[in-house]
């Protein structure tokens, strides 16, 4: 048998085997289902409120992780409570055990929108993102507002969040005219950006 011959025998089976030993990059590349992603957004699966995550936090919800994914200096001037730093790059390398619920937060949000999809692509279920990311924190739980002509509804939810926010530290503040209700800290530097 030719030389030639025996390397395309080889180069044959070599070729077969290949789909039942696995990819080698299966660790760097992942799969994605994009109308399900779709889908989890569209029913705004994806994300929840600040006030959901302090509640969680507060309750001590089993297996919670929290990651913050903007930069460490801004990580270590404030963070939210229980969050652990972890860089956008390096997501996909943190042990997540499953049935973990993994919240991801940012700055605005954006980032944080952005490892949802890493971290689902890599096929973890329980991954929701903050979607106002620091500045909801900051503005819904921290730093709560009442406006001064509040209908009941809004005094009987103002309620539960200023429980929340007083038990993280926050200063709730009742009889903001609803004008300057709108301009939170948040949305300041938001415009100005």
């Amino acid at each position: 048998m030719s030389r030639r011959r025996q390397l395309g025998k080889v180069a044959l089976a070599l070729g077969a085997a290949a789909p039942l030993v696995g990819s080698p990059y299966q660790g760097d590349h992942a799969r994605i289902d994009v109308a399900e992603l779709a889908r989890i957004v569209e029913r705004r699966e994806d994300h929840i409120s600040a006030v959901e995550l302090a509640e969680w936090i507060r309750k001590g919800k089993p297996g919670l992780r929290v990651f913050d994914v903007r930069p460490q200096a801004e990580y270590d001037e404030l963070h939210v409570p229980t969050a652990q730093r972890v860089s956008l790059d390096s997501l996909g390398t943190v042990p997540v055990v499953p049935g973990e619920t993994i919240v991801l937060y940012s700055t605005a949000g954006a980032h944080a929108a952005q490892g949802w999809v890493f971290l689902r692509a890599l096929g973890h279920q329980n991954v929701v993102f903050l979607a106002g990311g620091m500045y909801e924190w900051m503005d819904q739980v921290m730093s709560p507002t009442l406006a001064i002509d509040a209908t009941d509804r809004e005094r009987a939810a103002f309620t539960r969040v200023a429980e929340l926010s007083r038990y993280f530290g926050g200063l709730p503040r009742t009889g903001v005219p609803r004008g300057e209700q709108a301009l939170t800290a948040g949305q300041l530097r938001r415009r100005s950006c």
